[in-house]
């Protein structure tokens, strides 16, 4: 007897979730656990987890803060890079902050809530916070002294051409100096929020400053990963780091130089990317060999 057609498409249907749930749902799963139990793969199959005296503090892979509990830099660790991934390092929501090269334009509101930073200013803040933790100029291409975005919204008569009749800088609010007093003869006005110069007719203006082409602040102290959880550093933002962990430790800058080369990693398959400083194994290193004072 032969089955009706629908019948036996529901069979063969059937047949076919059982047969992936066996191949995808146990024996996969179990292979993939069986590789992790590989010697010398089984730590990275665990996540990497690093413990001081029984206590789990960090993972290897996945970078964290160094900061209080108000969010401020500790003096005594080397910093990681910034983090978009949730409040920070979360590998829940592991993410890139989406913004780009095009992003200048703060959104200023009178709700903080409704108020967002463009990655321009994030640059900037952040440039201007490491040059004055570690002492060096944290000043960069087309940042204001205060830490925003040197961007500026050019009115002119005719739209896009013809002489300017109004100016304002779009990411400094009150009781902000502008960070320039006049553009093409014309006094610069502070933003007011809830304004979208934009649409009002301005044109987007950078102004680029007279920061130093190479910033001594390097990319990835100012920059988050694709990821948001890289436990590296470059060795440029490390280096930077060197005189200001060495002076709260009350230990040898040289010292401390020598144990940042220790924790710094080659390229990966000798090729690819750069050579990085992991941040949690150092400063786990430093609180050994010269812990707080």
């Amino acid at each position: 007897m032969r089955l009706p057609s629908w019948i036996a498409q529901h069979l063969a249907a059937l047949r076919a979730v059982l047969v992936f749930t066996v191949l995808l749902g146990i024996a996969y799963p179990l292979a993939m656990v069986a590789v992790g139990r590989i010697p010398g793969l089984d730590g990275r199959a665990d996540g990497s987890l690093i413990s001081v005296d029984g206590r789990t503090v960090g993972s290897s892979l996945i970078g964290q803060s160094f900061t209080d509990a108000d969010g401020n830099p500790i003096a005594r660790y080397f910093q990681s890079r910034p983090s978009a991934a949730g409040d920070g390092y979360d590998p829940t929501s592991t993410s890139a902050s989406n913004l780009g090269p095009e992003s200048v334009v703060d959104t200023l509101a009178t709700d903080p809530e409704e108020s967002s930073q463009s990655l321009l200013t994030q640059v900037c803040a952040r440039s201007k916070a490491v040059g004055e933790l570690d002492g060096v100029d944290g000043s960069r291409p087309f940042c204001t002294p205060d830490g925003v975005g040197a961007v500026l919204a050019v009115f002119r008569a005719d739209g896009l051409t013809g002489p300017v009749t109004r100016v304002v800088s779009v990411n400094q609010v009150a009781p902000a100096t502008p960070f320039v007093s006049t553009y093409e003869g014309t006094r610069v006005e502070l933003a007011e929020p809830g304004h979208d110069y934009v649409a009002e007719g301005g044109n987007i203006t950078p102004i680029r400053g007279d920061a130093p082409a190479e910033p001594a602040v390097p990319a990835d102290a100012v920059t988050a990963s694709g990821s948001g959880l890289d436990p590296h550093i470059s060795p440029a933002y490390a280096d930077l780091q060197v005189n200001r962990v060495a002076r709260e430790r009350g230990a040898d800058p040289a010292a401390v130089r020598r144990m940042v080369e220790e924790h710094t990693t080659g390229r990966a398959l000798g090729f690819m990317g750069g050579r990085g400083v992991n941040v949690l194994e150092l400063n786990l290193a430093l609180d050994r060999e010269f812990p707080a004072r």
